[in-house]
C-alpha cells in the first residue's frame, strides 16, 4: 500500500519533474535532449540477457569503472548495460567506455516505466552503485526474479534518519535486495535497521580504495607542466566545488598570493552548468584566468587555470603540489578524497565531510588529511604544505598506507556478483 501511494505522489508530481528538467535545461542543455529515455521511450537496441549495471551521476560512474572493466574482463560473452540520471554521468560513461557498453538513462521509478525497461533489458542482474535506491525499479526485478545488488553500499546517520522516516515503503524495498555490499560495518548495521536481511547483507569495503593510477597519467602531466614552464611553480586545485565555495578559494589564492605571487590556482567546478559563472567570477575578482576547454597555454601572466573540462579531474590532480576537494566548505557532504591521496598529493577538505566519515577518519588517523573551515585557513595550508616538503611528503605517505591498508574490496565484490550469476 505504501509503494501505491509513493506510486500515486510520482505521477502527481511529474509536471514539476517536467519544470525541473526545464530549469535545469537552461544552464545545461543536455537536460532537455534524451527526455524520452526517462518514460522507457525511444530506448536504444539492447542486446538482452547481460548485466545491468546503474550509477547516479559522476561519482558513482568513476568508482564504478574498475568493476565495470572486471566484469567484462571475466564475462566478456554478456553485454552489460550502464545506466545514470544525469547528463555528466552519460558523458562520464561514454568517455569511459565508449561503445563497449549499452547506455541510457534509467527511466523515473514509475512501474509501467521500470517495467518497460526491464522488458527490453532482461537482465540476468542489476548492480545498483552506493545508495541509489527505487522502489518500483527494485519491485519489478523481483517479479521477474533478477538479482538486485546494492554495490558499494553506503548509508550515512543523515541518511538512514531520512529513510526511517519512511519505513514502511522502505522495509519492504530493502527486503527485495539480494545482496548488500557494504562499505563499513556500521553503515550494515543501518541497513539491517531499516528492513534488509541479516543474512544477505555483508561488508566488503569500499572499492574506492582499489584506485589504480597509470604511470602515464603522472608522466603526461609532468610534461604539461613542463611545458607551461611550471615546473617549479607552486601549483594548488580545488576540485569538485560547488556553488558558495568559489568566492572562498579565490579569497584563499589571493592571500596565498601575498606569499607565492606565482602561485597557479586549478579550478575546477563540480557541475558543467557553472563553468561559465565560475570563469565569470574569476575575471570580475580581477584574477587572469584561462579556460581548460580552450586549449590556451598556461603563461606566468594566468593565476587562474579553470578546469571545465570532463574526465580530467585525475589529470588535473596530477598536475598538482596540493589538492583541495570540495563540496565540504559547505554543506554538501564532500567528495572523494581517496584520488588525490592515491596520486601521492596531500590532501586538504573543509568541515563537511558526512558523505565521507569512514575514509576522511581514517585519513585523518594517517596524518594525511587537512581539514580548513575558511579562505584564511586553506591559504595558511596551501602555504605550509608548499614550504615545508617534509609536512607534505607525510600527508603523502600517509595517504597512500590507507589506501594500501584497505584494497581488496573489489575482488571481494566480483566474487559475490560471480556468485549471483552462476545462481541465475
Amino acid at each position: 500500500m505504501n509503494r501505491l501511494i509513493y506510486t500515486l505522489l510520482l505521477h502527481l508530481g511529474l509536471p514539476l519533474v517536467g519544470i525541473r528538467l526545464l530549469v535545469r535545461a537552461r544552464k545545461a542543455p543536455a537536460y532537455a535532449r534524451r527526455t524520452g529515455e526517462r518514460f522507457a521511450l525511444g530506448l536504444p537496441a539492447f542486446r538482452p540477457g547481460g548485466i545491468w549495471v546503474h550509477a547516479v551521476s559522476v561519482g558513482e560512474s568513476i568508482a564504478a569503472a574498475p568493476m565495470i572493466r572486471a566484469l567484462m574482463a571475466r564475462h566478456p560473452d554478456l553485454p552489460i548495460t550502464v545506466t545514470c540520471m544525469t547528463p555528466t554521468g552519460s558523458e562520464r560513461i561514454r568517455a569511459l567506455f565508449g561503445d563497449q557498453v549499452q547506455h541510457c538513462y534509467l527511466p523515473y521509478d514509475l512501474p509501467w516505466a521500470a517495467a518497460r525497461f526491464l522488458n527490453r533489458l532482461q537482465p540476468r542482474l542489476a548492480v545498483v552503485m552506493e545508495t541509489e535506491l527505487w522502489p518500483n525499479h527494485i519491485h519489478q526485478c523481483a517479479r521477474r526474479g533478477i538479482p538486485v545488488v546494492l554495490a558499494n553500499a553506503r548509508l550515512s546517520e543523515r541518511s538512514a534518519r531520512g529513510y526511517a522516516r519512511f519505513r514502511k515503503l522502505t522495509a519492504p524495498m530493502l527486503a527485495e535486495l539480494d545482496w548488500l555490499a557494504v562499505q563499513t560495518e556500521a553503515e550494515a548495521e543501518r541497513f539491517r535497521q531499516l528492513g534488509a536481511r541479516a543474512e544477505r547483507v555483508s561488508v566488503t569495503g569500499s572499492i574506492k580504495f582499489d584506485l589504480r593510477i597509470d604511470p602515464a597519467l603522472v608522466e603526461r602531466a609532468a610534461a604539461q607542466r613542463a611545458q607551461w614552464g611550471a615546473g617549479q611553480r607552486p601549483v594548488w586545485i580545488a576540485a569538485s566545488t560547488h556553488g558558495g565555495e568559489d568566492e572562498v578559494i579565490l579569497a584563499a589564492h589571493r592571500k596565498l598570493l601575498e606569499r607565492h605571487p606565482d602561485a597557479l590556482l586549478i579550478l575546477v567546478p563540480r557541475h558543467p552548468e557553472r563553468f561559465a559563472d565560475v570563469f565569470a567570477l574569476c575575471r570580475q575578482q580581477g584574477f587572469a584566468t584561462c579556460r581548460r576547454s580552450g586549449n590556451e597555454p598556461v603563461t606566468a601572466e594566468h593565476s587562474v587555470l579553470l578546469g571545465d573540462t570532463m574526465g580530467e579531474l585525475l589529470f588535473l590532480y596530477a598536475l598538482a603540489d596540493v589538492t583541495f576537494v570540495g563540496g565540504s566548505l559547505v554543506a554538501n557532504g564532500g567528495h572523494n578524497l581517496l584520488e588525490p591521496a592515491a596520486l601521492g598529493k596531500p590532501v586538504l577538505s573543509g568541515p563537511h565531510l558526512f558523505n565521507f566519515l569512514e575514509i576522511s577518519q581514517q585519513l585523518r588517523a594517517a596524518g594525511a588529511l587537512g581539514e580548513v573551515a575558511d579562505a584564511a585557513g586553506l591559504a595558511l595550508e596551501v602555504s605550509t604544505l608548499l614550504e615545508q616538503p617534509e609536512k607534505a611528503q607525510t600527508m603523502r605517505e600517509g595517504g597512500l598506507g590507507v589506501l594500501r591498508t584497505n584494497q581488496g574490496a573489489l575482488e571481494r565484490l566480483l566474487d559475490g556478483l560471480d556468485q549471483r550469476l552462476d545462481k541465475h
